[in-house]
């Protein structure tokens, strides 16, 4: 018999399993919109991980597309988008991004 608490898996499950940091700095994202046409565009990370982000950004990008985000410090990360969203507060479309490579946002 498992005596395992369902809600305390759930309750796990819910937190982050690394702690995301509120960052604020620009890039660029290629890949193709929910539409299937290929764009290039400015994005803002609003939110970081080692392995992912929220990033703030005017394209429509559909959830389990890929990626390249180009960073202002150098080097192409490929990412898969994991969420969509309107933010409530300010009315931007926002994207949650996992990073492909297993070293995040410290790949060569």
């Amino acid at each position: 018999m498992n005596e395992k608490d369902p809600q305390g898996d759930v309750a796990s499950s819910q937190r982050p399993r690394s702690p995301r940091v509120p960052v604020e700095f620009p890039l660029d994202v290629e890949g193709t919109d929910a539409s299937g046409n290929p764009f290039q565009a400015k994005a803002m990370a609003t939110k970081i991980s080692r392995g992912g982000a929220t990033l703030a950004i005017d394209v429509d990008v559909a959830v389990g597309a890929v990626v390249k985000l180009i960073p202002p410090f150098g080097g192409k990360l490929e990412a898969q988008v994991n969420g969509s969203w309107t933010d409530d507060i300010d009315g931007n479309r926002r994207i949650g991004v996992k990073l492909l490579d297993d070293n995040g946002w410290f790949a060569e």
